[in-house]
């Protein structure tokens, strides 16, 4: 089980994004264009006032940030990634699928035909990486003096010596022989494979 924590509307709480039931899936909820907020909030207060704390776990609208420069001053504004859907995971049952349907400002679940398909979990990855709610540090397998090469890039092909692991930015400060010298280059983790 992974954890996730966000900061939404100034208040935390935790996104699980895999479970040990697999019953337990990500759906699409479509809604009236613009109704996303009030979708969620009705069906929070549904999900506690019928006793579905069980069946249906979160509600998720899909939002990342935009920044925008207005006279110079830096604006960070919430942009929908995908208008008039909100995410729901829940455990697809009678019951649920009625809770659901049945909340002010749904028009249906998206799937084919009357039955809801649920998000595969690569695509509920990708969506909570693109909302920043995954937090992703690539990991390497090499260490300083080791060689790598360059997969990728204007290096690419091109080999040298790792002298520094950054860490925190997810990049390596290598050394590549071009012209006859060393040249200090810093690359992403994905740019290098281990020789």
């Amino acid at each position: 089980m992974s954890l996730i924590s966000l900061d939404e509307e100034k208040e935390s709480r935790n996104v699980e994004v895999g479970t040990d039931n697999p019953e337990r899936r990500w759906y699409v909820v479509h809604t009236y264009s613009g109704y996303e907020n009030k979708v969620k909030a009705n069906l929070e207060k549904r999900v506690a006032s019928m006793n579905m704390e069980n069946q249906i776990f979160q509600v998720l609208i899909p939002e990342e940030d935009e920044v925008e420069y207005k006279g110079g001053q830096k604006k960070v504004t919430k942009k929908r990634i995908f208008p008039g859907y909100v995410l729901v995971e829940m455990i697809m049952t009678d019951d649920s699928w009625v809770t659901v349907r049945h909340t002010p400002g749904v028009t249906g679940f998206v799937g084919s035909g009357t039955k809801p398909i649920p998000l595969q979990p690569h695509e509920v990855q990708k969506i909570l990486k693109h909302m920043g709610m995954l937090e992703t540090k690539p990991k390497i397998d090499v260490e300083v003096g080791e060689y790598v090469r360059v997969k990728s890039g204007p290096f690419e092909n091109f080999e040298g010596m790792v002298k520094e692991i950054l860490a925190d930015r997810g990049k390596l400060r290598v050394n590549i022989s071009m012209f006859g010298r060393e040249t200090p280059v810093e690359l992403d983790y994905e740019q290098v494979e281990k020789l």
